[in-house]
């Protein structure tokens, strides 16, 4: 099993394969339900350059169903069996302390609770009470606007500005976590792209502003991949009807960006882009 310290490399930038198994994610929604695609699919990023594989079994796209507790657990686990006998380094993508007890029990090495600690509040205990990394997104609440059914529609105002906002909240979200008893040194963030940011305007400027992340001395991962701003940026570009091809090479191209200054990981649907674009950020931060 690898060792999870050797997974902070300030040299060099992980591609995190996404292994999706939901009926609803909105962009590979029940592609991989079947277990034996699930398996197959893991398998195939990790042969294609994927560093990591962060399997989630709830969709966490504006206005999913929650699934229950009961299909999280078998679909994690089954993957996670299945993928460990590969030697896989998985993180597990999940608000539920159970599903993140279940799957470190069972070997996976990172939690990735996009609710930084905030949904269900025993989850940093659990990772306290195992040597694992811990992802904690910046989290204002699921992406439905609590006013309304529009997405985002009273949680992506920011007072002070899109950066300074979601670093101090995020670092107020670190703090919990940390009181909780998880290790400093085992804290990973994530600035939420996408999560009650809707727009440009929401998430350019935390990607433009990375190294304000990184300054806090956290390894920071960005899951750029696929996202709404995406599809708004190519078509200010003119392509009005993106294709995923077109999305995807987009990802790859702010891959390249967040190697270039310093990211610990990319979260990707496609890994040989990013795999090619995160080796070209790295040549690229090493000569400049």
């Amino acid at each position: 099993m690898t060792d999870i310290n050797a997974l902070h490399d300030p040299d060099h930038t992980l591609v995190m394969g996404v292994l999706n198994i939901t009926e609803d994610s909105f962009s590979d929604g029940g592609l991989w339900l079947d277990p034996d695609k699930a398996r197959e699919h893991g398998l195939t990023m990790m042969n294609e350059g994927a560093d990591l594989i962060d399997i989630g079994a709830e969709s966490t796209r504006p206005g999913a169903k929650r699934v229950s507790e009961h299909d999280e657990l078998a679909r994690v686990t089954g993957a996670v069996r299945a993928l460990l006998e590969h030697d896989a380094v998985l993180s597990i993508d999940t608000t539920r302390s159970s599903v993140a007890l279940a799957a470190l029990n069972e070997g996976a090495q990172i939690i990735n609770d996009v609710s930084g600690g905030r949904l269900d509040p025993e989850l940093p205990h659990v990772v306290a009470d195992h040597d694992c990394l811990y992802i904690v997104q910046h989290w204002r609440g699921w992406l439905a606007g609590g006013k309304g059914g529009v997405p985002d529609a009273d949680t992506s105002v920011y007072e002070h500005g899109v950066l300074r906002d979601v670093k101090d909240e995020l670092m107020t979200q670190v703090d919990a976590v940390l009181a909780a008893g998880v290790k400093p040194e085992r804290v990973i963030i994530d600035p939420g792209l996408g999560f009650s940011k809707p727009g440009i305007e929401h998430n350019l400027p935390l990607l433009a502003g990375l190294e304000t992340f990184e300054e806090t001395g956290y390894p920071v991962l960005i899951g750029q991949s696929r996202k709404r701003f995406i599809t708004a940026m190519l078509q200010e570009a003119g392509i009005n009807e993106p294709t995923m091809e077109d999305r995807d090479s987009m990802t790859a191209a702010l891959s390249a960006m967040c190697a270039e200054h310093g990211a610990w990981a990319v979260r990707v649907h496609d890994v040989p882009r990013s795999v090619a674009a995160v080796h070209a950020g790295t040549l690229w931060r090493r000569f400049r």
